[in-house]
This record gives C-alpha cells, sequence and structure tokens, in this order.
C-alpha cells in the first residue's frame, strides 16, 4: 500500500529541494499542496527530471479550509507525515502588510493541522525560522534561549505557530508527533541546477539580488545597512545550503519513526553555526564565481536584526545532522542556477 507525505508549497524553493530528498531517500510518495501565488508549477517537471518520480499535485489555497479537507480527503488514510511549508516569507512586506500575514500564515497552518488531527496523522513537521529569535544580542542562539518580541510580523507568525502546536500536543488525546524545525539563512540550489530560488515577488532575499545584479537584471545590489556594530557595518547571518534543510526533513521524518512516547514536540536550529556578514558572502562570491559585484548601501529596513547564527548541537545529536556545504558551495550552487534560469 502507497504512503503519503503531504508537502504543503512544495513548488516554492525548500518545498521543492525537500520533495526530491523524500524521493531520493525514501520510499513515500508525495503530495504537494500549493496555490502557486509566489512558485511556479514547473518545479515538479525538474523534480521529476533530478529523481524521475512525479509529484500529486494539488493546486489549493490552503486558507481555505473547505476545498483543502475536500482534495486531501481521498488519501487521509495513508498519509504517514505531513511537512509545512506553505507561508509568505518577507520580512519587509510583513511589516507593510501584517494582516496579510497574520491571516496567511496563521489560518493556513490552523487548516492542515486541525486536517492531521481529525484524520490521526500523527507526524508533523513545521517550516519555522531564526527570526523568532528577534533581534537577539547574544550568539550563538540555542533551542533555549528565550524569545522576545519579535522584530517582525513575520517573525510573529512563527512564534505563534510554534505555539499553536506545542499547544496541541499538549491537549492532544491522540497521538501527535511535532517537531518545529527552525532555519537559519537558506541559500544555494540544487546541484543539477534545475532547482533553486526563483519567487515570482518579493525577491528580497541577498543572493538572489546579488546574482540579479551580477547578470544585469537589477542595476546595483542594494545592501540595508552599513552602520551595524559588526566587523564591516553590515548585518550578520547563518548562511544554510538549502539542500542541507530538505536533508534535515527527512532526518526528521525517521527521528518521528524512533519516538516511543504518545505525544512529542520539539525544535530544532538547522544553521552552520557560524555568521557572516553581507560583505563576507559578495567577497565570498566574488571569489567562486570571478565575477565582479556591482553594489551600494541603503539604509536598513524595518524588521531586520543586526546579528544572529545558530547553535547546531541539538540538531547532531537529536538527528545526526550536521551542514555538508561551505559558504563556496552555496553560492558556487546558486550561481550555476541563476545562470540556467536567467
Amino acid at each position: 500500500m502507497k504512503k503519503f507525505v503531504v508537502v504543503t508549497g512544495g513548488s516554492g524553493y525548500i518545498g521543492s529541494h525537500t520533495i526530491v530528498e523524500i524521493f531520493e531517500k525514501t520510499n513515500y510518495e508525495v503530495i504537494s499542496i500549493d496555490n502557486f501565488s509566489n512558485s511556479y508549477e514547473e518545479a515538479y517537471d525538474n523534480i521529476f527530471k533530478i529523481t524521475n518520480k512525479k509529484v500529486i499535485s494539488i493546486q489549493c489555497d490552503i486558507c481555505n479550509q473547505k476545498e483543502l479537507f475536500e482534495k486531501l480527503l481521498p488519501y487521509a488514510n495513508n498519509i504517514h507525515a505531513i511537512i509545512h511549508f506553505a507561508a509568505f516569507k518577507s520580512v519587509p512586506e510583513s511589516v507593510n502588510y501584517p494582516f496579510k500575514y497574520y491571516h496567511n500564515n496563521i489560518q493556513s497552518l490552523l487548516n492542515i493541522s486541525e486536517f492531521a488531527i481529525i484524520h490521526k496523522i500523527s507526524n508533523f513537521i513545521f517550516s519555522s525560522s531564526c527570526s523568532v529569535y528577534g533581534d537577539i544580542k547574544v550568539s550563538p542562539v540555542t533551542e533555549n534561549t528565550p524569545l522576545p518580541l519579535p522584530n517582525s510580523p513575520y517573525a510573529h507568525t512563527k512564534q505563534i505557530g510554534e505555539q499553536i502546536l506545542q499547544q496541541l500536543v499538549y491537549i492532544s488525546k491522540l497521538p501527535l508527533k511535532i517537531l518545529s524545525l527552525r532555519y537559519f539563512n537558506p541559500v544555494g540550489a540544487h546541484s543539477s541546477g534545475l532547482i533553486g530560488e526563483l519567487p515570482k515577488y518579493n525577491l528580497t532575499g541577498l543572493v538572489p539580488n546579488l546574482i540579479r545584479s551580477v547578470l544585469g537584471k537589477i542595476p546595483a545590489l542594494e545592501i540595508y545597512g552599513n552602520d551595524y556594530s559588526t566587523k564591516d557595518g553590515t548585518p550578520i547571518r547563518d548562511y544554510v545550503h538549502v539542500s542541507d534543510i530538505a536533508r534535515a526533513h527527512v532526518l526528521a521524518m525517521m527521528k518521528m519513526d524512533s519516538i516511543t512516547e504518545k505525544n512529542y514536540y520539539d525544535v530544532i536550529n538547522l544553521g552552520t553555526g557560524k555568521g557572516n556578514t553581507v560583505l563576507d558572502v559578495i567577497q565570498t562570491f566574488e571569489k567562486v564565481t570571478s565575477e565582479k559585484v556591482n553594489y551600494k548601501f541603503a539604509p536598513r529596513r524595518e524588521g531586520d536584526v543586526e546579528a544572529i547564527y545558530a547553535n547546531n548541537d541539538k540538531a547532531l545529536k537529536e538527528l545526526n545532522w550536521k551542514p555538508e556545504y561551505s559558504l563556496e558551495d552555496m553560492l558556487y550552487s546558486a550561481w550555476q542556477w541563476g545562470k540556467n534560469r536567467y
């Protein structure tokens, strides 16, 4: 009998890479739910080129509970796990349109988690974020670092999402195992060059815009802020390869299969444990590609934090996960993807 893993937002950046990992490392079929509001259905064709396996695609707005439940119902009895990626994720946009983010990110989580509980699907992985740590003053951060008031509505939706899921585990009378994975800054692309980061709008990430600037798609890369209290004045982030993050989801499913307790909830950081400034990234990109980056400084963006990077000891202990790719690997793979795409 076929067993399915449901991936919400499966045509997106991290979702598509995770589907590849599931196909290559397990025997599960994949059902992807997406409304393609900020991604492209062609990602599934490229997943097929990489894995020779087809995604079962359900086009659906997860915020529409009736539609979601009806379209997913035929598979309900054979779903092994749900991985919930689908969410709006731009920090600047969330500052400008907070209600859009609260509605979409929280309602979608409520709907898919309610489906899981109704149909006794006990394994659930939530796509969280290092943004839950807010403008933390000391790094590396551990999973036990107290969570301050978040810097943006996006980050707040991730805090709220974690709290909802923890509470559901606490009150559940049914077996329920949930892992919230806190990603740091995913970059890079699949080694095939067939899938990578390409949102339809809100292309606010550093590396995609760096590549667009080198390819002449935008006049220059804008660096938001050069007056931070860092070695060169630019923000520090923990950049981690998207394929490393994708691999962690397969390891998380294996972890859940080994858990004997009836109800389980935990959070795990996914980062390299090393912080790099924006100028570090630019210099490394220039080194591995021999391309020159044209950049200019711009004012700080509201919602951005100064510096954050992970303590990833727990990921090694609980998931047997550690990053395999260097910053050089991340940027070179992103460059190959960008050239192929543009």
